[in-house]
């Protein structure tokens, strides 16, 4: 005679069954996703290749308007030697002795000094070459032998505030 069944063979199969149809769909819904996305980039591409090939064809209707480069200034060029130049050093930075040890690496230079002091202002961000008019180009010359980018003619310093210098310094941070 057969056994009974038991309720533990009875599950099995439809365990097996379940894991089945769920992996069968699980197939079946990549298929039908790759289908669908097949089915519209086709004509996606064909859009965006007719769109890109009509905006490469097509005149510009409004060019754009490139302004001209601005004109080189004209480098002036130091006309007096180092030694024949006096140079009023400023210390706009608040170090003690600031002024002094740049007057001394500016004779070392070759420039003699005018006079040493401290400026108004002591909060400067950075060190300024200054020059009198006619003086641009040892002005420019200064400022590359001291590693300076601010270079610019004397404003608001009078002739007599140079103690007879024709360039000044003033030291920033």
């Amino acid at each position: 005679m057969d056994a009974p069944i038991t309720t533990h063979e009875l599950v099995r199969p439809w365990r097996r069954a379940a894991i089945f149809a769920s992996l069968l769909a699980a197939v079946e819904l990549v298929l039908l996703v790759g289908a669908i996305g097949l089915m519209v980039a086709k004509p996606l591409s064909h859009m965006i290749r007719r769109h890109a090939e009509a905006t490469a064809f097509t005149p510009v209707k409004h060019a754009a308007v490139v302004p001209p480069l601005p004109k080189p200034k004209p480098v002036a060029l130091a006309k007096v030697p180092r030694s024949r130049l006096s140079i009023l050093v400023l210390n706009g930075n608040g170090a003690n002795g600031a002024a002094a040890a740049a007057a001394s690496r500016l004779q070392h230079l070759g420039y003699r000094i005018a006079a040493t002091g401290n400026a108004k202002r002591q909060d400067y961000a950075s060190t300024v070459v200054l020059y009198r008019p006619g003086f641009a180009g040892e002005g420019e010359r200064l400022a590359r032998d001291l590693h300076v980018k601010v270079v610019g003619p004397l404003d608001g310093i009078t002739r007599a505030a140079l103690h007879g210098g024709q360039l000044a310094v003033i030291l920033g941070a």
